[in-house]
């Protein structure tokens, strides 16, 4: 049994509180609302994020950060990334030479255009920084529902360790040297995803979706094999798994958000009826700022930042997609 912390008490942080929780390990949740964690420990559900998920009295909520990161076998990341940074500012003071920190959250820093790990590496650079992704929503994770994810760290002790501490009978663990490659594939399919979302908004139909999601993936994979990344990575779980269920979820924030802007809603008016923070958003300018500095044509990209931040009309960014100048497909 492993003491474990979980920093950060969304949909996805309480999803894995409780798998870790049934995995057997002693699971505190810190959240720095004290709202929240009073309502978590009272209630033992998350009626907002989570409906219907049970969580047990034996898992701990708490606000206070030193001590939740006091004396804990690995600690697991999971707040927004926009505030990952910030996050992990904070913690650096209480946290060991090696401590073990896994990230769950997925996106790219703007200004810096760093990963997250590598964000959580520069703040707590006496930190093991590790990640985690893969096709992995929280309220499926929550009610026990079987999937897959892979894991990246940089030594195989420290990704087999993290294997064993998150495998279960509903949730099955592979590991990767490749964390780069993973953080792209989980970061930049949340873009993609917005495409997707806009088009179903629209009354596009499957057609228009698998060719988002084929075309997203050669985008993906273009700039992350030039950025250093395995091509194995994007066609594995946290490249094309991971893209496929964020276009095609019900459960999928960016796809929602999306999906109400091809309806005609502004990205502000999105963000605010989906009501949980749209990565895809916060990734979309980073996306295209890697592109131009890696010199990678990525179209799909390129035109989600103009719905999104040039207030063009969906429906002109498909017949510029679609009609770009002819080439082969590899």
């Amino acid at each position: 049994m492993a003491n474990v912390s979980v920093l950060g008490a969304g949909s996805w942080g309480t999803a894995l509180s409780l798998l870790l929780h049934n995995n057997g390990h002693q699971v505190t949740v810190w959240s720095i609302s004290e709202e929240e964690v009073k309502m978590l420990s009272e209630k033992r559900e998350y009626e907002a994020k989570l409906p219907g998920v049970r969580l047990p009295r034996e898992l701990i909520f708490t606000s206070n950060l030193e001590e939740a990161l006091t004396g804990r076998d690995f600690l697991v990341l999971a707040v927004p990334s926009p505030f990952t940074r910030e996050t992990a500012r904070k913690m650096s003071p209480y946290i060991k030479e090696g401590q073990i920190i896994v990230d769950v959250a997925k996106g790219i820093e703007e200004t810096t255009l760093m990963t997250l790990s590598q964000q959580i590496k520069q703040e707590i650079p006496q930190a093991d920084v590790a990640v985690l992704s893969g096709p992995t929503h929280a309220e499926e994770v929550g009610r026990g529902l079987p999937t897959t994810c892979v894991i990246g760290a940089k030594t195989e002790k420290t990704a087999k360790y993290l294997q064993d501490m998150f495998i279960s009978r509903v949730f099955r663990v592979y590991t990767s040297p490749d964390m780069l490659g993973i953080e792209l594939g989980g970061s930049l399919k949340n873009v993609i995803a917005l495409a997707a979302g806009i088009a179903d908004g629209m009354g596009y139909g499957d057609n228009t979706k698998a060719a988002l999601i084929t075309r997203g993936i050669a985008e993906i994979a273009r700039l992350g094999v030039k950025m250093g990344g395995k091509i194995e990575t994007f066609t594995g779980l946290s490249g094309i798994g991971d893209l496929i269920v964020t276009c095609a979820s019900v459960h999928s924030r960016n796809r929602k958000a999306g999906y109400l802007m091809g309806q005609g809603k502004t990205m502000s008016e999105a963000m605010k009826e989906v009501n949980m923070v749209v990565e895809g958003v916060y990734s979309a300018k980073a996306a295209a700022k890697l592109a131009e500095k890696y010199q990678v044509p990525m179209p799909i990209v390129e035109q989600v930042n103009k719905v999104l931040f040039e207030g063009k009309n969906p429906a002109e960014a498909v017949d510029e997609l679609m009609l770009r100048e002819v080439k082969s497909e590899h």
